[in-house]
């Protein structure tokens, strides 16, 4: 552990780095909240230092999952609500700096739903039929491993098997 600014110590697995995870395995896990269970167990036992350890998600994919069928009626309603909601916004705003309090949400509301509408229609109609599937896109691993530095994997590997969690253990190194 280095020591941040004014004494304090600083965590080794700093938020936002974009470095490659060291550290040896000491537990594979089919999914993400099995992992979390590994590491929170260690966590529990109290004089586990947490902050050596890294949860790494193993064999990464795209999946896109249709979600519906895009037709003329729901890709308008959709831009119609959108806009409408970005209209309501403009228009509360705009009520603030005027005398009155309706007529400027409801000018908001209709200029935002006209927006909406066209916002919507225009790349709908550019695609002309060739995406008329609506998807949602996820980045899934195939496994998630626990690693942990050298100096404290034996131990960590020990407890995450002892407490028989699931995953499949590592040999150690």
């Amino acid at each position: 552990m280095s020591m941040a600014p004014f004494g304090t110590p600083q965590a080794k697995n700093q938020p936002g780095e974009r470095r490659r995870p060291e550290g040896w395995p000491v537990g594979s896990f089919g999914d993400y909240s099995s992992a979390q269970a590994a590491v929170d167990m260690l966590s529990d036992s109290g004089d586990f230092p947490v902050n050596e350890l890294t949860i790494v998600g193993v064999d990464l994919m795209e999946v896109e999952r249709v979600v519906g069928r895009l037709t003329w009626g729901r890709v308008l309603a959709a831009g119609a609500a959108s806009g409408a909601w970005l209209g309501l916004f403009v228009g509360v705003l705009m009520s603030l700096f005027n005398d009155g309090l309706v007529a400027p949400m409801i000018y908001g509301i209709v200029m935002g739903v006209i927006f909406g509408l066209i916002a919507a229609a225009v790349p709908y109609a550019a695609s002309k039929g060739r995406r008329d599937f609506a998807t949602t896109t996820q980045i899934v691993a195939g496994r998630y491993d626990v690693l942990c530095s050298p100096g404290h994997a034996r131990r960590a590997r020990d407890e995450i098997a002892r407490a028989n969690l699931g995953g499949r253990h590592s040999t150690g190194r």
